[in-house]
C-alpha cells in the first residue's frame, strides 16, 4: 500500500518547509512541490499553462506511484479550490493507494510575519502578503484534514502530518 499526501495551503503557509521535513521523516519518500512544475518567467496564467502545468503534476505522481521504490509520495500545491484537488485525484493511478488529502491553515498575523521575512530576504514581492491573506478561508471548505500551523514550526507541522496518517486516509482502487 503507497501513501500519497496531497498538502495544500495559502502562500507562505508554510508547505514546502513542512513537507521537506516529512520527507526525510518517512520510509521510501519521495516530494514534488507543484511549484516545480510551474515555476516560469514570465509567469502566465492561461488556459493553456494551467492544463499543462495539471498534466506535469500527474504525471510525475503517477510515475511516483508506479515506481516500486517508493512508498510515501508527498505533493505540496496551493490547491484552494476542491476542484483541484479532485482533478488530480481523478487522474492518478490510486490502485493500491491511501490518499490523504491536508490543508494546512493559519492566522492571518502568522502569515504576515512568515511572508515578511521572506519580502525582507528578497524571495517574495510585497503584494505577496494581501493575495496570500485573502485565500486564508478557501481552505475552511475544502474536504481536507486541517492542521493549524499558525503558533508551531514545520517540524511540528511534518510531525502533526503522520500523526495524522495514524487517522486513516481515503483509499482509492482496489
Amino acid at each position: 500500500m503507497k501513501n500519497v499526501y496531497l498538502i495544500g495551503g495559502t502562500m507562505g503557509v508554510g508547505k514546502t518547509a513542512a513537507c521537506q521535513i516529512l520527507k526525510n521523516k518517512l520510509p521510501n519518500c519521495v516530494f514534488l512541490d507543484g511549484d516545480w512544475c510551474w515555476d516560469m518567467h514570465p509567469f502566465q496564467v492561461t488556459p493553456e499553462t494551467k492544463k499543462m502545468v495539471m498534466e506535469n503534476i500527474c504525471f510525475l505522481l503517477n510515475q511516483f506511484i508506479r515506481c516500486s521504490a517508493y512508498e510515501n509520495i508527498i505533493f505540496c500545491w496551493v490547491m484552494h479550490e476542491q476542484g483541484i484537488i479532485d482533478e488530480i485525484i481523478s487522474k492518478l493511478e490510486t490502485g493500491d493507494c491511501k490518499i490523504y488529502t491536508i490543508s494546512l491553515i493559519c492566522d492571518a498575523d502568522s502569515l504576515r510575519k512568515r511572508l515578511q521575512k521572506d519580502i525582507d530576504a528578497g524571495i517574495r514581492s510585497e503584494d505577496v502578503i494581501q493575495r496570500s491573506i485573502a485565500g486564508i478561508g478557501l481552505y475552511e471548505e475544502l474536504d481536507t484534514k486541517k492542521i493549524d500551523v499558525s503558533h508551531i514550526t514545520p517540524e511540528q507541522a511534518a510531525e502533526k502530518i503522520i500523526e495524522g496518517k495514524k487517522c486513516g486516509g481515503k483509499r482509492y482502487g482496489s
